[in-house]
C-alpha cells in the first residue's frame, strides 16, 4: 500500500502501490503538457469519495512502500489517460487485460 501525499500540508491517501505506480504516469504526462485535471477516488476506509484538483502549483508525492516497482500496463495507462481527459476528470477504472482487444471508443 503506497501513498499519494497531496500539497505542502501533507495530506495523504492510501492507494495500492501498482495503482499508485499507474497513476504516477498519468499525472506526470498530464502536468508535463500544462493539463490539470480532476482526480476522484474512493476513500480506503470506506467513508466516501475525495476530489482533488491536481496542477503543476500543488505539490505531489508519490511514496511506494513495495520494494520491486510493479510492471507497468500500458493499456491501462491509456486508460486512465482517456479518463483524466475527460470532462468528468479522472477516476481509476479497473486494470483491463494487456492482451484483450482494444475497446472501442464512441
Amino acid at each position: 500500500m503506497g501513498k499519494l501525499v497531496y500539497d505542502a500540508l501533507g495530506h495523504s491517501f492510501d492507494i495500492e502501490d501498482r495503482t499508485l505506480a499507474h497513476l504516477r504516469l498519468v499525472f506526470m504526462n498530464k502536468l508535463r503538457r500544462g493539463e490539470p485535471f480532476m482526480f476522484h477516488f474512493p476513500l480506503g476506509d470506506g467513508s466516501g469519495t475525495r476530489t482533488l484538483w491536481i496542477h503543476p502549483s500543488i505539490p505531489l508525492v508519490f511514496h511506494f512502500y513495495g520494494s520491486r516497482p510493479p510492471h507497468v500496463n500500458r493499456r491501462w495507462v491509456d486508460e486512465l489517460m482517456h479518463e483524466a481527459s475527460s470532462a468528468n476528470g479522472l477516476t481509476v477504472v479497473a486494470e483491463p487485460d494487456p492482451d484483450a482487444a482494444e475497446p472501442v471508443r464512441v
